[in-house]
C-alpha cells in the first residue's frame, strides 16, 4: 500500500518538533565521533601511547558503539524508543566530561566506551523513532536530517577544536584553568548533551512501540495529535495487524521457520558494514593527521575539516530534496560509483609521494588532486551512503522484527567501524596511504555490486507494508 499523502490534518508543526529533538542525538553522534580528531596529539603526549595505542584510545568508543547499538534496538522493544534516548543523553554528558579529565590511558578507554554506548543507542534509535511519527511521502527527507544533524555535530567539532587550538597555540598548550586545550574539546560537548536531556522530556514515546505495549489509548492519542482521529484510527489498526498476535518481539524473529537468516537482515548488515569499508570514518578520525601527514600543518589540517564539513551539509541537503523523489536505491548507486572513482584517485595521487622524514611529500598537483578528491568523495558519501543507510535501517525492517533487525545491524555498522579505524594506523605505517585508499575504492566498487542485486526500494511505503 502506498502512501495516502495525508492532509490537512497533519500536524507539521508538532512532526517538526519531534524530528528536531531526536536528531539532536544525531549531532551528538557526530560531535563525539568528530571530537577525537583535533586530540590524537594530546592523547599520544598525555598517555605516551604509540601508534597502536594511539589507534586503540581513538577506536575504543566503537565498541561501546556496538554494545550500545544492538542493546538499544532490544532495549527500545522493552522501554521505548524516547526512554532510551533519554538515557543515552546522561551516557554522552558522563563521558564528556570524563574524556576531558582523564589521566591514563584506561580512564580516557573506559569515558570513550561509555561515549560509545550513547552514540551507538542514537545512532539507530534517532532515526527508527523519526521513522515511526513521519509521514510516508516525507519520511525519507525527515528520517535524512539526521545524517545532516551528525555531519554539523562533526562540523562543529572540527570548528570548536579549531578554535581551541587557535586560540591556546595548539591542542597540547594549556587552556583555561590549567588545563590543555584538548581536554576543553571533549568538554564543550556536555552542553548539547543537557539540552538534548531536557528537549526529549517534552515529546512523546513512538506510537508504534505503544500499540507493541497494548497501550492502545495513548498511542491513539500521539497519533491523533500528528495526524488527525481518523487516520489515527486507521494507523493503529495497521499497526496491530503488522504485529505477530503470539508473542513479543523476539531474535529469533530474525530467523527463517527452516532456522535461517531472513534476506532482509542480510541486506541491512549489508548496508551497514559497507557503509563503513568505503573508509568514511577515517577522514572523521584522522582527518587532522591524514593531511598533516601530506604536507599540511596543524592549523591547515583542521581548516580543511571544517570545509570538508561545510561540503557534507550541503551534500545532505541535496539529498534531502531528492531522496523522496529519485528513491533510495538510486542514491545508492550514485554514491558508490562516485566514492569507487574519488578513492581511487586518492590512492593514485598517494602513490606519487615520497617520504621526508616521517611524512609523506606530495607533488603540488597531487596534492590538489588528493584534496579535490577527498572533499569530492565526503560529499558523495554524504549525498548517499550517508543518510540513505540510516532512512533505510529505519523504515526497512517489518514492525515485528524492527527492533531485532536494528540491534543486529547496528552492532554490525559499529564493529565495521571499528576494524577500519583501528587499522587505519597500521596500514599507514605498512601498505602507506595508496594501499588504504585503494583497499576503500575496492569495498566501494564491490558495493556497487550489492546495491544492484540485493537493494530494494523503500520510497513511498508505509511502514506496515515492509516484508522480508
Amino acid at each position: 500500500m502506498q502512501d495516502q499523502q495525508i492532509g490537512g490534518e497533519t500536524n507539521f508543526a508538532f512532526i517538526t518538533l519531534i524530528v528536531g529533538v531526536a536528531t539532536i542525538g544525531g549531532f551528538l553522534f557526530g560531535f563525539d565521533s568528530g571530537v577525537i580528531n583535533g586530540t590524537v596529539d594530546g592523547l599520544k603526549i598525555a598517555f605516551n601511547s604509540d601508534s597502536i595505542g594511539t589507534g586503540f584510545n581513538v577506536a575504543s568508543m566503537l565498541l561501546g558503539c556496538a554494545v550500545g547499538a544492538f542493546a538499544a534496538g532490544r532495549l527500545a522493544d522493552q522501554f521505548g524508543r524516547r526512554m532510551i534516548l533519554l538515557a543515552s543523553a546522561v551516557f554522552f554528558l558522563i563521558s564528556a566530561w570524563g574524556s576531558g579529565i582523564a589521566v591514563s590511558s584506561t580512564e580516557f578507554i573506559i569515558y570513550r566506551v561509555i561515549g560509545g554506548f550513547a552514540v551507538g543507542a542514537a545512532s539507530v534509535l534517532a532515526p527508527v523513532y523519526v521513522s515511526e511519527v513521519t509521514p510516508a511521502h516525507m519520511r525519507g527527507r525527515l528520517s535524512s536530517i539526521q545524517q545532516i544533524m551528525i555531519i554539523i555535530g562533526l562540523t562543529a567539532a572540527f570548528l570548536s577544536n579549531y578554535l581551541l587550538a587557535g586560540i591556546a597555540g595548539s591542542s597540547t598548550a594549556k587552556f583555561m584553568w590549567g588545563y590543555e586545550a584538548w581536554r576543553w574539546m571533549f568538554w564543550i560537548e556536555m552542553a548539547p548533551a543537557a539540552l538534548f536531556f531536557v528537549a526529549l522530556l517534552f515529546i512523546p514515546e513512538s506510537p508504534r512501540y505503544l500499540v507493541l505495549k497494548k497501550q492502545h489509548d495513548k498511542a491513539q492519542q500521539v497519533l491523533t495529535r500528528l495526524f488527525g482521529a481518523a487516520e489515527a484510527e486507521r494507523k493503529v489498526a495497521a499497526i496491530e495487524a503488522s504485529l505477530a498476535s503470539d508473542h513479543q518481539p523476539r531474535l529469533s524473529d530474525l530467523l527463517t521457520p527452516t532456522g535461517g537468516v531472513r534476506k532482509i537482515v542480510w541486506v541491512g548488515i549489508g548496508l551497514a558494514v559497507f557503509q563503513q569499508l568505503v573508509g568514511i570514518n577515517v577522514v572523521f578520525y584522522y582527518g587532522a593527521v591524514l593531511w598533516q601527514a601530506v604536507g599540511f600543518s596543524e592549523n591547515d589540517a583542521l581548516a580543511i575539516n571544517v570545509l570538508s564539513g561545510t561540503l557534507s551539509i550541503a551534500a545532505c541537503l541535496i539529498a534531502i530534496l531528492v531522496i523522496d523523489k529519485i528513491g533510495r536505491k538510486p542514491l545508492l548507486m550514485i554514491g558508490s560509483i562516485g566514492m569507487t572513482i574519488t578513492l581511487g584517485a586518492m590512492a593514485i595521487a598517494f602513490s606519487t609521494g615520497s617520504f621526508d622524514g616521517e611524512k609523506l611529500v606530495l607533488s603540488d598537483n597531487a596534492g590538489l588532486v588528493a584534496l579535490i578528491a577527498a572533499n569530492a568523495y565526503a560529499a558523495l558519501f554524504n549525498l548517499s551512503w550517508g543518510p540513505v543507510m540510516w532512512v533505510m535501517l529505519g523504515e526497512m525492517f517489518p514492525n515485528q522484527i524492527r527492533g531485532s533487525g536494528l540491534a543486529v545491524s547496528g552492532f554490525a555498522q559499529w564493529v565495521a567501524n571499528f576494524g577500519i579505524t583501528m587499522t587505519f594506523p597500521i596500514m599507514l605505517t605498512s601498505i602507506g596511504l595508496m594501499g588504504a585508499y585503494g583497499f576503500y575504492a575496492i569495498s566501494a566498487l564491490i558495493s556497487v555490486l550489492f546495491v544492484a542485486k540485493l537493494v530494494y526500494e523503500t520510497k513511498g511505503r508505509e511502514l506496515e507494508d515492509m516484508e522480508g
